[in-house]
Order: structure tokens, then sequence, then C-alpha cells
């Protein structure tokens, strides 16, 4: 319970920034439902008066409330619409600035932080999960202002009549607005954590599935995955029965209460009407007063049902949030030198959750404009050099320097602006050969965008392509083979033109002959720039001006 309050709170405080349009929305919702109430007890008492006063005989001023009546319908209407263009507006604002925050606290954990998460997991957190907080103002927080307020507007009008007809109204509106959703809540609570939960890992799986539709149809996996995404499907619809199944009951009790309380007021009020302590007209319009004041309560079952499902989006969210960052930034960054000379001094690192270590007192001096050469077999830190580099992760003993200071004296964006790596795992964007370069120089003009495509032998082949460089490669690159994707890493890596280059296995999945032209085309093409070479193989060592063998 606490720790569910502590969640609500940091809730809250990400509302603080739209305040102004949240009690905006609350005071539309509150004049709109005020305007309704009022509406059907104003058309009760006036429709009974009319009567009585044909009945008797007697003149009526029926220009005033006729016109209030009409008035309060315009305003319902005016009301309603504005309530929803208001509540709406603040929603989008809200879900803009959540999923930008969310990003905003995310990046700095990539990617030491979340290599435990798939991810689709986390496009479920900064999708849907968002999505559920969003539910929070609209849903939750919104209805629960509005029939606090509107709740006691209705009892102090009420009790001018009096305490009795209060009295019943509160009990039931007690009853039906309070204990009624406290129990939703509590029978939604387990369906509901269960749905978020479920959903995200079915998600996830869809997702693998997706992307891993070709070894699945290869190795007949395709029927038992499909089995276990129906069995998935199956639970989350379970959850969803139960959640709705909830709803329908929370519903249809508010409904009732609603018009026992009708009731009940006709039943109190009648003897007070014949003691002449309320007058003729005034019983339809309090029973009606008491059917129409249900409608502010009608959304809490709704809103205690759905706060389980928020509750727990929240501490998914929240989960990554709270994940300390692996690398700190200095308080007062140093600025980058004009010394690019690079020192690994005794430097040792171990993964999370590895007991040994994949460098251990390393140490290496890499002169401004030299070649290095790291070779080494699969696993002996290689590419860890490139994360240290980085600073995806700080060593745990030693440190590694950029000219006088260690690394972590520099902030980390700048520093990484002075590297540019072609990565043996390389990504590509669902996008144009062109936008995926220019992801390394967004400035860069055609002719740079040719030149570093020649060097990396790509150029014939992307002039082949009926649209030339808006040729669309699809996602991850699928429309191109493996040696294409690697080369157009080197091709983006060279664009950025920055003055330590570092190529992560550059020959994988290119045959001989072109590996050595695209190594020989680079090395000339870096005349005076630092080149970190990391491979296993012998194509280009014999340029280096240092090689480093790792064990």
């Amino acid at each position: 319970m606490k720790q569910d309050l502590l969640i609500l709170w940091r809730l809250f405080k990400l509302l603080r920034p739209y305040a102004g349009w949240v009690l905006l929305g609350v005071l539309l919702s509150l004049a709109t439902v005020l305007a309704n109430i009022s509406l059907l007890t104003l058309s009760g008492w006036f429709i009974t008066a009319m009567a009585l006063a044909g009945i008797a005989s007697v003149d009526m001023n029926y220009f005033t409330p006729a016109a209030t009546i009409r008035g309060l319908a315009i305003a319902r209407t005016g009301g309603r619409y504005l309530e929803r263009l208001v509540t709406h507006e603040a929603t989008f604002r809200i879900t803009a600035q959540l999923r930008y925050w969310f990003y905003e606290k995310l990046e700095p954990l990539a990617p030491a932080a979340l290599q435990h998460y798939h991810s689709g997991d986390l496009l479920r957190r900064i999708r849907s999960d968002i999505d559920t907080l969003e539910s929070f103002y609209l849903r939750t927080f919104s209805p629960i202002m509005v029939a606090l307020i509107a709740g006691i507007i209705v009892l102090l009008f009420l009790s001018r009549y009096h305490l009795q007809l209060m009295l019943v109204e509160l009990v039931l509106l007690v009853v039906a607005g309070l204990i009624v959703p406290l129990i939703a809540n509590k029978f939604s609570k387990k369906p509901g954590e269960e749905l978020v939960e479920k959903s995200a890992v079915l998600q996830t799986q869809v997702i693998d599935s997706i992307q891993g539709m070709g070894e699945l149809q290869i190795y007949q996996a395709d029927a038992r995955l499909t089995e276990t995404l129906s069995q998935q499907s199956e639970s989350v619809l379970e959850a969803q029965t139960s959640l709705n199944r909830v709803s329908g009951m929370a519903q249809g009790s508010t409904l009732f209460f609603a018009n026992l309380a009708m009731w009940l007021m006709v039943i109190v009020a009648i003897p007070l009407l014949a003691t002449s302590q309320l007058e003729p007209a005034q019983l339809p319009m309090l029973a009606l007063l008491a059917l129409a004041s249900f409608e502010m309560i009608m959304p809490l079952p709704l809103a205690l049902q759905a706060l389980p499902q928020t509750l727990t989006a929240a501490k998914r969210i929240f989960a990554i949030i709270d994940t300390p960052v692996q690398v700190s930034e200095p308080a007062s960054p140093k600025a980058i030198p004009e010394d690019f000379t690079l020192q690994f001094d005794k430097v040792s690192f171990a993964y999370p959750e590895q007991s040994k270590s994949t460098l251990e007192n390393f140490s290496l001096r890499i002169e401004q404009g030299q070649k290095v050469g790291i070779v080494g077999p699969s696993g002996a830190g290689k590419s860890t050099i490139i994360a240290l580099l980085m600073r995806f992760w700080d060593p745990q003993q030693g440190q590694i320097t950029l000219g006088d200071d260690a690394l972590t004296a520099y902030d980390s964006e700048e520093l990484r602006k002075q590297f540019a790596v072609a990565s043996q795992q390389v990504h590509l964007f669902n996008s144009t050969v062109k936008r995926n370069l220019l992801l390394a120089n967004p400035e860069a003009a055609d002719e740079q965008i040719v030149e570093v495509c020649k060097i990396a032998e790509i150029h014939d082949f992307i002039e082949s392509q009926e649209e030339g460089y808006d040729t669309w490669i699809g996602e991850a690159g699928t429309r191109l083979s493996g040696g294409q994707i690697q080369r157009l890493a080197i091709a983006r890596a060279l664009l950025k033109d920055a003055p330590i280059l570092i190529l992560d296995e550059p020959g994988e999945n290119l045959d001989a002959e072109t590996e050595l032209r695209v190594m020989q085309n680079i090395l000339e093409a870096s005349v005076g720039r630092t080149v970190i070479l990391i491979t296993h193989k012998k194509v280009g060592l014999e340029a280096m001006d240092q090689l480093v063998s790792l064990n």
C-alpha cells in the first residue's frame, strides 16, 4: 500500500507541468455534470409546478425556469464539448511529455544498463505502458475530483430541505461511489496486473517471431511458436474477460443504487410532504436529483478498476527510470584536447555477472595519427575496447586517457564525436540508403556520400538500383546482403570524418578480393587519421604501425 501511494505521488509530480490544463479539465467536467444534474432536477420541478398551477387555475412565471432549462441544456452540451477538447488536449500533451521524459531517462542507460531488456519489452513500456499512464488523468484523477466536489454540492443542496434527505443520499453515494469501486479495485488487482505483464510478454514474443520468421520456417518451429502465441493470447484474453466481468458488475451495481436512491428519496419525502415540510413540486425534483446525481460517480468503479493496471505500468516504467546509470558525467567537463593520443593504463574490466575479467591489466598507447591493429580470438576483449572508448562502460581498474586527461573528465557526447566506428554488429534503419548514411553526418553533401561509398566499394551496387541512393533497404537492412550491410557501415563511419576511426572486423562477410580493395581504399583515405583495426584476419595488418595481440 505504501509503495502504491509513493507511485501515485510520482505520477502526480509528472502531471505538475500541466497543472493548468488538468485543473481546467476538471472544472469543465464539474460544470458539465452539475449542468446535467440541474437540468433534470429543474425540469422535474418545472413540469410538476406547471401541472399543479394548471389544476389550480393560477398564474405562474414560466419564462424564468424555461429559460434556465434552455441555458442548462446549452451549458451541458457546450461544457461537454469543451471538456472533451481540453481533457484530450491535456492528455495528448501529457503523453508526449511522458514519452520524451522516458526516452530522455532511457538514453543514458544504453547500452550497459539495458542489456537484460528485450527490445520488444522496451517498446511495450514506451508505447503501451505510457498509454496506460496517460489514462491516469482521464480515467482516474479527473473523475474522482469531479465526484468529490459535485457530491459535496449535491449534499449541501439537499441539506437545505431536510437532513434525512441528505443522509439518504450520503449513504448511497458512499456505497456506490466508494465501497463498490473499492470492491471492484480489489477484484481487478490481480487480473489488471496480469493483463499488463502478459500483454508485455505477448508483444515481446510476437516481435521475436516476426524478426526470426526465416529461421522458424527453416527449422519447422513456426507451428510450435504459433501454439505458444495462441496460449499466451488466451491468457491475455482471460485477464481481460475477468476485468470486463468486474466492470459489468460494478456498473450494474451503480445503476441499481441510483434507482434505489430515487425511490428512497420519494419514500422519505412523502412524510415530509404530508407535514408540509416540502412543497408538492419538490417531490419529483428531489427524486430526479437523487437519480441524476449518480452520473458523477458512474466513472468511479472504472477509475479504481483501472488503477491496478496504471500502477503496474508505472512500476514497469519506474523500474527502468530508477536503474543506476553505469557511466556518470563529470560535473565540470573538460574541453576536448587537440592531442588525440589514447592511453590504456593497466585497464581491467569484467561485465556484470561474469567472474572472469574480459580485460586484465591491459596497457596500450596509440599516438595521434597512428594505425594500430588489434588481433585476438573471439571473446578476448576486442569489442570491449570499443565499448570502453565510447564510454558505454568504465573500467573497474586503471584508466583510459585522451590527451592528458581520463575519458571520465570529458562529456560523453563530446567524446563520442571524436570517434567514427564501423562496428561488427551493424544496425541499419528502415529507411533509404542515403538517410542511413546521413546518420553519421546530416550536413554531408551528395558528393561526400558518393565518395565514401566508392571507398567502401558499395557505390556501383547502389547506382544499379532503380532508386539509387533513395533505395529503401528494409528493417535492419533485410533487402541487403551481409557484405553490402558491412560496406554501408564502413561508408557511414568514413562519412563522419572523425579524428579517430575504429574498424571492427571490417572484412566480415566480404570475399577476400573485395576485403583487400576496401582496406586499401580506407587506408589511403585515412592519412593523418588515427585508425584502430580490430580483426582476426591478416588483411590490412601489414600497413599497421603497431600490432597488439589479445589472449
